[in-house]
């Protein structure tokens, strides 16, 4: 069996649904620290970290992944147990086969290959591996980070293994995210009796009209690189479930996805300046999930351009939609940030798969812009 598919299997077969790491990555330190890799564990809170590395001298690459999966749901609706790999019809099926054990077996027998051949290679390579991508990454990359800076350890070049692809694979690298902006929006009101209302004052009524301004509102144009900026309301809720009173309150949660051209406080001032035009009293906290990034031209960039190209014989499209990951919390320190896995059709849905001969395909891509980024 090829190994990347036998590593995939053997990640998929530990159940690690987020912030558990089910020892998928005791696994793998063990398969690197064999071949001369330094491995550590880093712990805070309840999230498990893996940090590998090869080399001392710079520029250091790295490879960035998760071994947490998010809950297979219903298991009933599985065609197969979710923590069952199974192989059907040249896919490997299984929770987390391509978000993201598929691409993380590929990472890993991507360096253990790229070590083999180059024992003595410049600059540094290395992987790092939390276990709360799926969560609310708070003690994941972010924090794994903020320990190598702090011990003088940067990165210059990191490929997240996030699955990117759409319809084959390589038609698609992201180069970049969109900033996402939460907010949680408290409107208050008068509770009464319902055939009373002139005595209550209906949350619910008032925040019609400023709802419909919110959603319909022009943020920006985007940009050649971002799409134009998004509000969406993911939650509503109001009333006691009674069908005779109002209720004094309802809380709205909503984010918005946004493009550099319009920053974060930009867009808090105009959403603050919507609910004051509509007379509301409310109360709004503001949580800011990441800023957007964008990677242009680079080493990087060529180097696995180039490797697509000569695995699939197609040049990628760059793009910088979907949602958030934790290349976000990596592009800040100045790392050239890109993110390429396998196709994302199938992820956070029961019967999740990844095609087998892609994960061999995946392994030599990544291998391959290891290779270009010493000899262009």
């Amino acid at each position: 069996m090829d190994a990347t598919l036998a590593l995939a299997m053997e990640l998929i077969r530990r159940p690690s649904v987020t912030p558990d790491d089910g020892g998928c990555q005791a696994h793998i330190a063990g398969l690197l620290s064999a071949a001369g890799f330094r491995t550590e564990s880093l712990v805070f809170g309840d999230v498990t970290n893996l940090y590998a590395r090869h080399g001392d001298a710079a520029p250091l690459v790295v490879f960035l992944g998760h071994t947490d999966v998010v809950p297979p749901g219903p298991l009933s609706d599985w065609a197969t147990p979710p923590f069952v790999p199974t192989i059907r019809d040249g896919m490997l099926y299984g929770r987390g086969a391509a978000d993201m054990k598929g691409a993380v077996a590929a990472f890993v027998q991507a360096l253990l290959e790229f070590v083999r051949r180059h024992p003595r290679h410049p600059g540094s390579v290395g992987l790092i591996l939390t276990s709360d991508e799926e969560g609310v990454a708070q003690d994941g990359t972010i924090q794994v980070l903020r320990t190598l800076a702090a011990r003088g350890e940067s990165i210059a070049y990191c490929l997240v293994g996030e699955p990117s692809c759409n319809e084959v694979l390589g038609d698609t690298v992201k180069n970049g995210r969109r900033g996402s902006l939460n907010g949680d929006l408290v409107v208050h009101g008068v509770q009464g009796h319902i055939a009373y209302p002139e005595r209550a004052d209906n949350p619910i009524a008032r925040f019609a009209p400023a709802l419909q301004a919110l959603v319909s509102a022009v943020w920006d144009e985007g940009s050649a690189d971002f799409p134009p900026t998004r509000l969406q309301f993911s939650n509503i809720q109001a009333g006691t479930g009674a069908d005779n009173v109002i209720p004094g309150s309802l809380r709205a949660l909503f984010n918005l996805r946004y493009a550099p051209t319009t920053p974060a406080p930009v867009l808090r001032a105009r959403v603050e300046e919507v609910l004051a035009a509509h007379n509301l009293r409310y109360t709004l906290t503001w949580r800011l999930s990441g800023e957007p990034f964008l990677t242009k031209d680079g080493a990087l960039k060529a180097a696995l351009a180039h490797s697509i190209q000569a695995e699939t014989g197609r040049l990628p499209q760059y793009s910088t939609a979907g949602g958030t990951s934790d290349g976000r919390f990596v592009a800040p320190f100045g790392t050239q940030v890109l993110e390429f896995g396998p196709l994302n059709g199938s992820i956070h849905k029961v019967n999740e798969a990844v095609a087998v001969d892609d994960l061999a395909r995946l392994t030599r891509i990544y291998q391959g812009t290891l290779e270009r980024i010493w000899v262009p």
